[in-house]
């Protein structure tokens, strides 16, 4: 697993486009993906990428996985979970209270520890994706947020080390 760079932008194009017939993954333009190179996080294997995940800031405080594919023959072998920590991880490195993910199946996500939500509770994704989108309304997606910051009465408790932070 390491960070991708601009020159992985044509394996990065070639396995999401890949995995866009099955109707559960968006379309992604190769210079988009150009672009933002540098947020995925890959996985290869004898040079060729097999795995891939981007972090999709949406906001000062939230951020996205996106983009989330394994080819059909590592899979199952905890290569999504790797990459989903891992974008935890960067995530919260980068100070995001919450990650989420949009996605037609919850069951891989609820046992990252999200949660569903209402769409409606990521606003940033609407104005950011879902207003220009032809399935707006109705993609059949499930919202997902896993928080990265809880919080109590008293302050902030960091999701990992589980210390209160007296606010």
């Amino acid at each position: 697993m390491r960070s991708a760079t601009a020159a992985d932008a044509d394996g990065l194009h070639a396995l999401v486009s890949a995995h866009v017939k099955d109707g559960h993954l968006l379309p992604r333009e190769l210079d988009e993906i150009q672009r933002h190179a540098t947020r995925f996080v890959v996985c290869e294997s004898a040079g060729e990428i097999k795995a891939c995940a981007e972090l999709a800031p949406l906001s000062a405080d939230t951020a996205e996985v996106r983009s989330l594919v394994v080819a059909g023959s590592f899979r199952r072998a905890g290569v999504a979970a790797r990459l989903v920590d891992e974008l935890r991880s960067r995530a919260r490195t980068a100070g995001f209270d919450n990650l989420c993910a949009f996605t037609h199946d919850a069951r891989f996500f609820v046992r990252q520890g999200f949660s569903i939500i209402p769409h409606v509770w990521v606003p940033e994704k609407i104005t950011t994706d879902c207003l220009t989108c032809p399935m707006f309304r109705r993609c059949g997606q499930y919202a997902m947020v896993l928080p990265l910051v809880a919080t109590t009465r008293y302050g902030a408790v960091d999701a990992d080390s589980r210390r209160i932070a007296v606010a």
